[in-house]
């Protein structure tokens, strides 16, 4: 039974260490893996976000968000709608799982890398009703999602990203 335990004991050790060292590592990497955030977005062509037609993004299912400060990124899904580009942010009840919307608020300066592409913008909370809802009636049109749930403003948020210089 004693030998059991330390085996137990042994694989406890090895699990903790070896996902503390992925997640050391997706905080050096290129971009997320997977659900884990990544660090900096540095692969891709720098292209400027003023005057570009989104549309192209209505077949994209998600992109790589990074916040400027601080440096980290994530993946998003991304929704396009009368010209610009909008980001919903769900699970806010997590907060251990969801800081970045709260870290967008402070600074909003933001990278998205769209099919190998980097682009900067702003992040602004989308505080307006109506365009709330419309944007997420279009989230869940694209996603699937069902038309049943009720989303509110605290439990998800949405972000427009504005074309920055």
């Amino acid at each position: 039974m004693m030998r059991a335990a330390r085996w137990i004991g042994a694989a406890l050790i090895l699990l903790i260490v070896t996902l503390g060292g992925v997640l050391v590592a997706a905080r050096h990497h290129d971009g997320p893996i997977g659900p884990l955030a990544g660090g900096p977005l540095s692969d891709g062509e720098w292209v400027s976000s003023r005057g570009v037609d989104w549309s192209f993004v209505e077949p994209v299912r998600e992109i790589e968000l990074q916040l400027v400060e601080p440096p980290r990124s994530r993946t998003v899904w991304v929704v396009h709608q009368e010209g610009a580009l909008y980001v919903p942010c769900g699970f806010l009840d997590l907060p251990f799982w969801k800081q970045w919307p709260h870290q967008a608020l402070r600074d909003g300066r933001a990278v998205a890398r769209i099919l190998g592409r980097r682009y900067a913008f702003d992040a602004v909370r989308v505080e307006d009703e109506a365009r709330f809802r419309e944007v997420l009636r279009r989230v869940a049109e694209k996603y699937e999602l069902p038309s049943d749930q009720e989303l509110s403003a605290d439990s998800t948020w949405v972000f427009e990203l504005v074309p920055r210089a």
